[in-house]
């Protein structure tokens, strides 16, 4: 099968799982670049960002349509993690390749997890019942996984939004796009110099395919469970972290 389609394929999964969840593909995005399109782990974590972010300003512009993105609350919080996105997406050039992929299987095992037992929501609408100090931390810790793994962290963006600042959800999901979307473009700044060696041949289609699948998870969402899609998901995260780890052991 050859690369464009296997991009294409990799791709429109990788939007439907963001569209229908809200989060969480683009985890799915460089495990696949990895194993299905041959791109190293430091090459796929850049590309995964470039993916990342074209995906999410597509969605968070369709979000802001609605009405629910909360601009002011979420600038404040995508800021406490520029800085440490631009410097863990420097470092990412620099650390062993078993140790991006041992990571980013442990990320992807935690984020299984939490689909799997999710948290009770939160139906506050306050914002600012946090500290800012936690505020910032939560934001600035997730500025560095965007960086470090080349994921937007929408899986943890949505319930830090919802815990930190008491979000409700629809606010949550369209104010981490804006979190995600910034995160993403500072620690592309950081690997301008990497980017001259991704296979745009590939990495083109890819996005494109998951901004068009983005849209069908959206309609999906509406005629499955919450709960059904979140842990078939999970299942298939965790097998996709299993294999990631015993890789980065072997």
């Amino acid at each position: 099968m050859s690369a464009l389609i296997l991009a294409l394929i990799a791709g429109a999964v990788v939007g439907l799982a963001l569209g229908a969840l809200g989060g969480g593909g683009s985890v799915l995005a460089v495990p696949a670049l990895i194993y299905l399109l041959g791109f190293t782990p430091a090459a796929a974590t850049t590309a995964g960002l470039i993916i990342v972010t074209a995906t999410s300003l597509t969605a968070l512009y369709a979000h802001a349509r609605t009405g629910n993105v909360r601009w002011k609350a979420g600038a404040l919080f995508a800021a406490a993690g520029l800085l440490p996105a631009a410097a863990a997406g420097a470092a990412a050039s620099r650390l062993p390749q078993p140790v991006l992929t041992a990571a980013f299987a442990v990320v992807a095992a935690l984020a299984a997890v939490r689909m799997l037992r999710p948290g009770q929501a939160v139906t506050g609408s306050a914002v600012g019942e946090a500290g800012p100090v936690r505020a910032a931390g939560a934001g600035a810790g997730l500025g560095a996984l965007t960086g470090l793994l080349g994921v937007g962290g929408g899986f943890l963006a949505v319930p830090a939004l919802v815990t930190v600042l008491a979000f409700e959800m629809r606010a949550a999901v369209g104010t981490s796009l804006l979190v995600i979307s910034a995160n993403s473009l500072a620690s592309l700044t950081t690997r301008g110099a990497t980017t001259g060696g991704i296979d745009w041949a590939v990495v083109g289609p890819f996005t494109g395919a998951a901004i068009l699948g983005a849209w069908d998870g959206r309609r999906l969402a509406h005629e499955a469970t919450g709960t059904l899609l979140r842990r078939a998901f999970a299942v298939v995260l965790l097998a996709v972290a299993a294999f990631m780890l015993t890789d980065a052991l072997t």
